[in-house]
């Protein structure tokens, strides 16, 4: 039931909400758990900042990885493989297991949607070769990644949003949500939220909060991020005093535009395109002899910054490199890669058909976030218990660390991430929730805190504005964590965040409304931001090795013996990193595939 109720502190109007299950974010994953759980009869709610076909999943381009075999010969089993591969033996063999087996029927289902996917000759899903999908255990690149041209996102996420209104699910569209609501006990009961629209705000009290918040690129400077991507579901999570995990191993995609950052899909290399340094040669081939520029995406983007370090970048300043599509052709260009001409042609001025696009390694995806189990539960490990959970609390997407991505994400599991895990969150309620159970009253005081760090932020009267801040961190985060690091580039960069940190005492916000206040959402934004930030940074330094995406100069060898565990983080509220770890697990789900042992990564 929705009630109002009296206005609990002066200014602030609350007015709250009881439902079985309150989704928060509107892209694929919180989409495909919010229609799962309407579909399963439970009174559901999704809050979003964005209107959900603006959710960051609207840009995702290449296509979303099943072994269908429509195109070539294939194997759940394979796919595994190079998704344990692909994480450099930091993920999580169960889950990647349960994720490469439930690929295909999920796709099969977003088909059933409506998804409009590319359709071969005889009418069957088109699918592309992608970097590091490779068939019979790493021998030959294979076309797994399922595409609807070269906006495969935009069609799941158009998709998933027709089909959640099909099921009576409300969605509260432009509610910027605050903090989780926690309980004595350590359970989530609810979450707070500011509707932006009127100003009022919000007490959602429900059976269980998932979290589908995506990620936290924007902490970076250059990268392929909306700016909508603020890392506010790890920004909730350790405020309220629970870990993230394996934040250190941050995704750069070799191909943003240069220097605008825009994405340039990876389907580009999968339909035939390569890469050029100065010279005119194609390097990818002396670094990844086999798969060549379709090797995984951190060994392209360190590849890329190897040759640029070297001297054999392009252009005046030798500081990017060259995309090659023009001999594709223009029929097919137009066919398979529409998307990206038009963004070429925008962004770089550049006629895809002619001319080479400029390209550089841009921040592109978070493997790390929120831990939880397969079944999507939040995780609160212990020494004790390395997979207890928090009663009511679930977490899906970007915003979540499984960990099926370990230390680097293949390329298209992302999409199957989304739509696997967020269809595990609903299977997972429907299991264990009843519809309309009568719920405990919430805690005393409930959301009175966040309101008063909203109250706070809105009411700042430093001399240092919002964004003078926020480049601050982004610039921090960009020079010190990037695609190489080095102990003394990290241990500056925790000391310089730490700066940055205390930075937020002296904000200033110009705006003190409540309708519309986008300065105020920027400094809430920029509090999650910073979160996220501080254990990136913390865990980084801390991980001595190179693993995936983690390439750390002083430790360049992957080291299994020390290393071959989670990066637990936690955050208060003084910017304090605290850091432990629990182990990579590596039994599979079934005895229908063996567990993969670790060995060298070479393509």
């Amino acid at each position: 039931m929705n009630m109002m109720s009296k206005p609990s502190r002066g200014a602030y109007q609350v007015i709250d909400h009881t439902y079985d299950v309150v989704v928060v974010g509107a892209g694929g994953s919180g989409l495909r758990a919010t229609l799962g759980m309407g579909a399963a009869g439970l009174k559901t709610a999704c809050i979003t900042k964005v209107f959900p076909t603006r959710s960051h999943t609207v840009a995702a381009q290449g296509g979303v990885a099943a072994s269908l075999a429509n195109m070539s010969d294939d194997d759940w089993r394979w796919h595994m493989y190079d998704t344990v591969k692909g994480s450099d033996w930091l993920g999580d063999q169960d889950a990647i297991e349960y994720m490469c087996r439930e690929a295909v029927p999920a796709v099969y289902e977003l088909e059933h949607f409506g998804v409009p996917f590319s359709r071969t000759e005889d009418g069957r899903i088109y699918q592309r070769p992608f970097g590091g999908h490779m068939k019979n255990f790493g021998e030959s690149p294979a076309q797994r990644a399922c595409a609807a041209a070269d906006r495969t996102g935009h069609a799941i996420l158009h998709t998933l949003y027709q089909q959640s209104l099909k099921h009576e699910v409300e969605f509260f569209v432009e509610y910027f949500a605050l903090d989780l609501i926690m309980d004595e006990e350590g359970a989530c009961r609810g979450v707070m939220a500011w509707c932006l629209d009127d100003g009022t705000m919000h007490r959602f009290r429900a059976q269980t909060v998932v979290l589908a918040t995506g990620g936290y690129g924007r902490a970076f400077l250059s990268c392929t991020s909306a700016h909508t991507c603020t890392g506010d579901g790890g920004g909730m999570v350790l405020r309220a005093g629970l870990p993230c995990q394996d934040m250190e191993f941050v995704q750069f995609h070799p191909t943003g535009i240069f220097p605008a950052g825009c994405l340039i899909t990876e389907g580009a290399r999968g339909e035939g395109g390569y890469l050029t340094n100065a010279e005119g040669e194609r390097f990818m081939e002396r670094y990844a002899p086999t798969a060549k520029d379709l090797a995984s995406r951190d060994v392209v983007s360190r590849s890329m910054t190897i040759e640029i370090n070297e001297g054999r970048g392009c252009g005046p300043h030798k500081d990017h490199i060259m995309l090659h599509l023009e001999h594709l052709g223009a029929d097919l260009l137009h066919e398979r890669l529409p998307g990206i001409s038009e963004t070429a042609r925008v962004f770089a001025g550049v006629d895809v058909t002619r001319a080479p696009i400029p390209v550089l390694p841009t921040v592109h995806y978070n493997m790390g976030g929120i831990p939880t189990n397969l079944h999507t539960e939040v995780l609160r490990p212990s020494e004790s218990d390395p997979d207890a959970v928090v009663p009511g609390l679930m977490a899906v997407g970007e915003a979540a660390c499984v960990s099926v991505h370990g230390a680097n994400r293949l390329g298209c599991n992302s999409l199957l991430d989304l739509v696997v895990f967020g269809r595990a969150a609903a299977h997972r309620a429907a299991e264990t929730l009843k519809p309309g159970v009568a719920q405990k009253p919430l805690p005393a005081r409930a959301g009175e805190a966040s309101l008063d760090r909203l109250d706070a932020a809105r009411h700042a009267k430093g001399g240092t504005r919002v964004a003078t801040l926020r480049e601050r961190m982004q610039r921090t985060m960009q020079s010190h964590a990037a695609v190489f690091r080095t102990s003394k580039s990290l241990a500056e960069g925790v000391e310089r965040m730490r700066e940055v940190w205390h930075g937020l005492d002296d904000m200033s916000v110009a705006d003190r409304g409540l309708i519309w206040n986008s300065d105020l959402v920027e400094a809430l934004e920029l509090a999650n931001l910073m979160g996220n930030a501080m254990a990136t940074m913390a865990g980084a330094e801390a991980r001595h090795e190179s693993r995936g995406a983690h390439a750390h100069d002083d430790f360049p060898e992957r080291d299994d013996h020390e290393w071959m565990k989670h990066t637990l983080a936690w955050c208060d509220d003084d910017g304090a990193v605290r850091l432990a770890y629990r182990p990579v697990r590596m039994q599979t789900l079934t005895n229908e595939v063996s567990v993969i042992p670790p060995k060298k990564r070479v393509y």
